[in-house]
């Protein structure tokens, strides 16, 4: 698990915060990879773990996906 640590990767990360002040993280390019946390450390550090397993479980296999932007919507 340790050697994807050595990796410098960027993602992106989308973190909402829910009804009952929970805070919720999505990253953008790795579907399904997503938790949550009390606070925002304890979310960015599950966050983190959760990204090194996830590479784990795909053995290092990079994705498609292209991160484009973040755009608000009024309707």
């Amino acid at each position: 698990m340790m050697k994807y640590l050595n990796m410098k990767n960027i993602y992106n990360v989308l973190i909402e915060q829910d009804e009952d002040g929970w805070f919720v993280s999505d990253v953008v390019g790795l579907p399904g990879c997503h938790t949550q946390a009390k606070s925002l450390d304890e979310l960015m550090s599950r966050t983190k773990e959760l990204i090194v397993e996830y590479l784990e479980a795909k053995k290092g296999k990079k994705t498609e996906e292209k991160f484009v932007g973040l755009q608000q919507l009024e309707v």
